[in-house]
């Protein structure tokens, strides 16, 4: 979170600030409790953003993030660590559509250089170990979990 706080109150510094990506800009002269309650503000609208639940269950599948376990149908499945943060995305929020790029930097990151055809390869697996009903392509797009 970057908030700043400062006497420049013109146009062009707050639209400068905001370019650089402050999430808020506060001018001076400011009540002390005014500050405080808009700080408090955007730590809870950035908490609660950033809050991933430790366990997911959506149906029959049960994704405990800490403990990097999944189980499917009372059984324990085995995943790599990859094919774990991929499901693990996928199922942060069932029905919306991950774009490939998106995927690719989440999962990926910087870490190693990886084709496009890497993620078809993981889903593929995991469609083999959960069903293949769980994973849906959007073409030319990139891919979803339905629950």
């Amino acid at each position: 979170v970057i908030t700043f706080l400062t006497a420049r109150g013109e146009d062009y510094s707050q639209v400068a600030g905001f370019d650089a990506g402050a999430d808020d800009y506060i001018t001076k002269p400011i009540k002390p409790k005014l500050l405080v309650s808009k700080v408090k503000a955007l730590l809870r609208r950035f908490k609660d953003d950033e809050v991933e639940e430790a366990v997911v269950k959506i149906g029959q599948l049960i994704i405990n993030r800490e403990a990097y376990k999944v189980t499917y149908k009372n059984k324990d499945i085995v995943l790599p660590r990859k094919e774990f943060e991929l499901l693990s995305l996928l199922t942060s929020k069932p029905g919306k559509v991950f774009k490939r790029e998106e995927i690719l930097d989440k999962v990926w990151g910087n870490e190693v250089i990886v084709g496009g055809r890497t993620i078809d390869v993981h889903i593929r697996k995991l469609r083999e170990k959960i069903g293949d009903t769980s994973f849906k392509t959007v073409k030319g797009v990139g891919y979803k979990f339905i629950d």
